[in-house]
């Protein structure tokens, strides 16, 4: 449900972590509207992570790609690239003033991207935020087929190795329901996010040592 903002405040990255926390999340008309609005719909979208699927063929398909991860290592590009119109998308919410406060989250190692390269192509990603055990998706694009899924997939097995118990992914496309993606009530929602909340997600476990 959209709630308009009447009040001027200003959109600070300790605001948007405490309407994460809460349960909400800002969005814009437009990439052009410089104004925000907060969000909190009666059925959220999520994947479960012990729910989530790939199918044997894209398996493969991914596999034989040639494509390469990264995490974190171009925030600026990701969040470009899903601010673009393109094949993906035909509009953008993604405005100035997220750009500014998510680039700051990414500073302060709140939020984070996975990356999907062809050499040295950005062809696909997704950006989130971690907050204690739940991972809230924002954005995600692909340049080339199966990147995104392959981003998705790569973001539910760090998750699973760090500890969370929470995929959120605000609304739920066709996209997301292919890779088991389900939709919940808010009322559901809002009891996994305060069980979320406490656990204390380590996103870089999957890149340590099983030993360290």
């Amino acid at each position: 449900m959209a709630r308009p903002n009447p009040f001027e405040i200003d959109i600070t990255p300790e605001l948007i972590v405490r309407a994460y926390q809460a349960g909400i999340f800002p969005m814009s008309e437009d990439a052009e509207d410089e104004n925000l609005f907060w969000v909190s719909p009666e059925q959220r979208g999520i994947i479960p992570l012990d729910g989530f699927r790939l199918s044997t063929s894209l398996r493969k398909a991914i596999r034989k790609s040639g494509f390469m991860i990264r995490v974190d290592s171009d925030f600026a590009a990701v969040i470009d690239a899903c601010a673009t119109v393109g094949a993906d998308r035909d509009s953008t919410w993604i405005n100035r003033t997220i750009r500014s406060v998510y680039g700051e989250l990414f500073n302060r190692g709140i939020a984070h991207t996975v990356e999907v390269w062809d050499g040295t192509e950005l062809v696909g990603g997704l950006y989130g935020l971690a907050i204690g055990g739940a991972f809230f998706g924002e954005s995600m694009f692909h340049r080339r087929t199966n990147a995104s899924k392959m981003a998705m997939a790569h973001l539910v097995e760090r998750l699973r190795a760090g500890g969370f118990v929470l995929l959120d992914t605000q609304f739920l496309t066709d996209h997301l329901a292919s890779l088991g993606g389900i939709e919940i009530s808010r009322a559901n929602y809002e009891e996994q996010l305060a069980a979320a909340l406490p656990v204390i997600g380590d996103w870089g476990a999957i890149d340590r040592p099983a030993d360290a």
